[in-house]
């Protein structure tokens, strides 16, 4: 019966909510395809400007984490849900109709704020469904929404723009995620137990099973206790130098392929697109072995690291090579999006249920921050320098800091024998 369990759970959610992921994720990626097809000429957008407007999503992104998490932990992550994709498919269509630079302004900071819960809501939704021993797996597929929409993105974008122009790519990208909304709806449930589609025995097992790992989380007594702990400050910490480095890689390699010699737009979009499939790879096996041992800490760490190393790498071997640089590159990137799986896994492991949803939002927010001063860096260094090499440093430092930190904070399966959770403590 638990394999059965098991199966119909993975066949009924999964899907779903990668789907949901999958359209999110179009509107903070497709933005770097616009801008080196046409966009910037069209509305008169200067490269200062264009870095901004990049990086205004995350801003928005930033600031409404906590309160949507909450409400998804206590309230209703399906419901929640459910109003960002009507709302964040009409702002992203409304993308290909602006007429200046000023409405782009608002519709990017309105979709950061539309999008801001997404994220916490769904990894709360997972952990009411998932086991520990299931939920690395359980969060990469949610999180594989992104490269595996960046991969086919990345094609279909360089040809939208060839044919249609970049207009037409943001409301053909932008309208599907309206219609999604009811689909989502009819799909998914808030938790076993309103799920039609299992039986009683199947839903009180689960549950049992959720209810007793809950038990062995130490208890925290509310958000201001979790918010000050030193897990968390630093968890929050390496999260944002993080995302430092993964989205200055994701918002600017459009522009870093196209500005090669003799590159087209279609070419560019084959070219971005290989850095996600490994992506996919990466991810896929590090959560599998993470579920295996339980060891969340071994598949965050050397990644980040090799990361840090291929974008370091890729500043030495500079513009002389190009197809040398791109290998690193899609090295680099297959690097930062392998440890997700695990990394979500760590903070509903170390946190009880009654403070995890606000702790998710607030570690989210800080890589949120950290994805809006890597665009916006990324992209001002860019057009500053007229190359690529400074933010390839800035990216390389960003990801080695973190890795320095998830060694320091997340604990390997010998280190809980000796220290049960990790410390809740202020610093």
């Amino acid at each position: 019966m638990e394999r059965q369990l098991a199966r119909s759970r993975w066949y009924r959610i999964i899907p779903v909510v990668f789907i949901t992921y999958s359209l999110a994720y179009l509107d903070r990626a497709n933005f770097g395809f616009a801008a080196a097809g046409g966009m910037a000429e069209d509305l008169g957008i200067t490269p200062g400007m264009s870095s901004l407007l990049g990086s205004l999503f995350f801003l928005g992104y930033f600031f409404f984490q906590i309160p949507g998490a909450h409400y998804a932990a206590h309230k209703s992550a399906k419901r929640l849900i459910f109003w960002s994709l009507i709302l964040w498919g009409a702002f992203a269509t409304a993308t290909g109709m602006v007429s200046n630079a000023g409405w782009l302004v608002v519709i990017r900071f309105m979709l950061g704020v539309v999008e801001s819960a997404v994220m916490p809501a769904m990894l709360i939704l997972l952990s009411q469904w998932f086991t520990k021993a299931e939920r690395s797996r359980a969060n990469t597929f949610l999180i594989l929404g992104n490269p595996a929409t960046v991969l086919w993105m990345s094609v279909l974008s360089g040809y939208l723009i060839d044919a249609l122009g970049w207009r037409w790519m943001f409301i053909i990208q932008g309208a599907p995620a309206i219609l999604w909304a009811f689909v989502w709806w009819r799909m998914v449930d808030e938790r076993p137990r309103e799920a039609s589609w299992l039986s009683v025995p199947e839903k009180s097992a689960l549950e049992a099973t959720l209810e007793e790992e809950q038990r062995e989380i130490k208890p925290v007594k509310n958000y201001a206790q979790a918010f000050r702990s030193r897990a968390v400050i630093l968890l929050c910490l390496q999260y944002l130098l993080w995302s430092l480095g993964l989205y200055g890689f994701v918002m600017w390699l459009p522009s870093i392929i196209n500005a090669a010699p003799n590159m087209d737009i279609v070419t560019t979009g084959w070219l971005a697109a290989v850095p996600y499939l490994l992506a996919i790879i990466a991810m896929l096996g590090a959560s599998y072995l993470s579920d295996k041992t339980l060891n969340r800490k071994i598949f965050i760490w050397p990644f980040l690291l090799l990361g840090a190393l291929a974008l370091y790498g890729s500043y030495l071997v500079g513009s002389s090579n190009f197809w040398l640089s791109f290998i690193l590159l899609v090295l680099a990137g297959g690097a930062m999006y392998a440890p997700y799986g695990p990394f979500f896994a760590v903070i509903t492991e170390i946190l009880p249920k009654n403070v995890a949803g606000g702790a998710l939002g607030l570690i989210n927010s800080m890589g949120a921050l950290g994805s809006f001063v890597g665009a916006y860096i990324v992209g001002y260094l860019n057009g500053a320098t007229g190359g690529f090499g400074a933010s390839y440093l800035l990216m390389a430092f960003a990801l080695l800091s973190s890795a320095i930190l998830t060694i320091i904070v997340v604990k390997s399966p010998r280190q809980r024998k000796t220290s049960p959770v990790l410390p809740l403590s202020a610093p």
